[in-house]
C-alpha cells in the first residue's frame, strides 16, 4: 500500500465573543460549564464544596466593603477583549456600567483554585492582564494561600505576592479596604 502525504488541515477560526453570546442566548450550551478563552470553548470542573464555601465567604466581605463603591458580581461573565469570556468566581467592577452587557473592567478579579491553578496562574492570568485588571487573585486552594497578582504591563503581571494564613490583603485600588486571608481562607 503506498504512503500517502498527511492531511494539511485548514486552519481554525477561533469563536468571537459576540458569536458566543449570541449562542447563549439561542440557548446553545445550557448543559454544559464552559467558558470562551482565547476563540475556544473550554470546559469549567464542577465546583466542590470547599471551593463555593471559600467563594461565599470571600464574596460576602467583598459585597459589604465595596457597598457604594463598586459592584461584586459572583461567578458572572467578564468582556476580556474580542475572543474571551471567563467566568471568574469573583470580580469587582466600577458601579457604572450597562445592565445589558458584561463588564469589561474590573478592579479585581478573583479565580478560586483547586484543579485549575495551572490555567489560572497561566491563561487566566495572561488574559487579565491584557485587559489591564489592576488586581488579581488566585485563591490556591491545594496550597493554602492567596497569590496576588499585580502591576499588569504588556500582558504579564510584573509582582506577585502570597498571602499567608494570618496575614492581611490591602487592595489595590482601595487601599483603605483589608482583607483577612483567615475570614475567607479556611
Amino acid at each position: 500500500m503506498p504512503l500517502s502525504s498527511p492531511e494539511v488541515l485548514p486552519s481554525v477560526r477561533p469563536l468571537r465573543r459576540v458569536e458566543y453570546d449570541q449562542l447563549v442566548g439561542l440557548g446553545a450550551f445550557t448543559d454544559e460549564r464552559i467558558e470562551l478563552l482565547d476563540g475556544v470553548l473550554v470546559p469549567v470542573s464542577p465546583i466542590g464544596g470547599r471551593h463555593s464555601r471559600t467563594v461565599g465567604r470571600l464574596g460576602e466581605l467583598l459585597v459589604v466593603a465595596m457597598v457604594g463603591k463598586a459592584c461584586v458580581l459572583v461567578q458572572s461573565p467578564f468582556a476580556a477583549g474580542d475572543l474571551s469570556e471567563p467566568e471568574p468566581d469573583l470580580s469587582v467592577s466600577p458601579l457604572s456600567g450597562d445592565d445589558d452587557v458584561h463588564p469589561e473592567q474590573a478592579h479585581l478579579i478573583v479565580e478560586v483554585a483547586e484543579s485549575s491553578v495551572s490555567i489560572d496562574r497561566g491563561r487566566k492570568a495572561r488574559l487579565y492582564a491584557e485587559c489591564r485588571v489592576p488586581e488579581y487573585w488566585v485563591v490556591n486552594l491545594v496550597a493554602r494561600h492567596v497569590e496576588v497578582y499585580t502591576e499588569p504591563v504588556g500582558g504579564v503581571y510584573q509582582r506577585v505576592t502570597v498571602y499567608e494564613k494570618g496575614s492581611r490583603i490591602r487592595l489595590e485600588e482601595f487601599p483603605e479596604l483589608h482583607i483577612a486571608v483567615d475570614d475567607f481562607l479556611k
